[in-house]
Formats: structure tokens, C-alpha cells, sequence
């Protein structure tokens, strides 16, 4: 099991703003389309669903670093860099796939929550084992 997820986006035309390239919330959605993604495949998601709880984001933090435009295929690698007692940060890195020039890399702080109190709750061994955890994604 790697610890890096890859989702794969072709930029569509709707993703692009007024100064000709992917606008910056876009990228917020990416990275929750992304963690989602690699939280369902291995079954972080039943297993939430199932103890009544569930993922929000309490921070995200973006560098831009180059543009991207319609019709670019890019990589999302995201990965799990730690797990604390109700949190944990996932890390994104988003690769333009015919160059391999990094556009952005990205964290998301998450927080597991109860999913009728709305309260942060412990983060279950069996949820955490699920991941390979890496604060870099090597």
C-alpha cells in the first residue's frame, strides 16, 4: 500500500477565470474531490459513516507556484501526514501530468467530528490504519 493517492483532473473550460487560467478555488475543490476519492477506496468513508462521524476542514493552506489551463491533465497527489486525536493534516501536490512541473502544493487540516453532535471525536485505530501515513508522501 503507498501512501500516495493520485486523482487525475483534465481541466475543464469552466475551471478558468478571467485571467485565462484555472482560478484559484478550484483548487480548494480539487483537494476535497482528491481526499475524498482516496477515503473512499480504502474505506475510511464506510468506516465513518458507520461510527457516526464524519471529515470537515478546519484550514486549508495553498502556494501557487505556476498556472494551469483548459484541457491540461494534472495528477492530485494527496496523503495523510498525521493523525493527532481529532485531526489530521492531509498533504496535496499538483502535478501538470506532459511536463511534471508542480503547480501548487497544499494542505488540509481535517477534523473528525460526530456526526449528530457536530463535535470533534477520537479518531478510531481502525480509521488510522487504513493510511500509510508520511509527512512528505514518500
Amino acid at each position: 500500500m503507498s501512501a500516495i493517492h493520485r486523482h487525475s483532473i483534465t481541466v475543464p473550460p469552466e475551471a478558468i477565470d478571467r485571467l485565462g487560467h484555472v482560478n484559484n478555488v478550484v483548487y480548494v475543490q480539487w483537494m476535497q474531490d482528491a481526499a475524498v476519492d482516496h477515503s473512499e477506496i480504502v474505506g475510511c468513508t464506510r468506516l465513518s459513516r458507520e461510527a457516526g462521524a464524519h471529515w470537515v476542514a478546519r484550514t486549508h493552506k495553498i502556494e501557487y507556484l505556476r498556472p494551469a489551463y483548459a484541457g491540461e491533465e494534472i495528477h492530485v497527489l494527496t496523503w495523510v501526514a498525521d493523525f493527532r486525536k481529532v485531526r489530521s493534516v492531509r498533504k496535496y501536490k499538483f502535478v501538470r501530468t506532459n511536463d511534471e512541473v508542480v503547480l501548487a502544493t497544499a494542505e488540509t487540516d481535517w477534523v473528525y467530528v460526530n456526526a449528530q453532535s457536530g463535535k470533534p471525536q477520537s479518531i478510531p485505530a481502525a480509521i488510522q490504519e487504513l493510511f500509510v501515513v508520511s509527512s512528505d508522501g514518500g
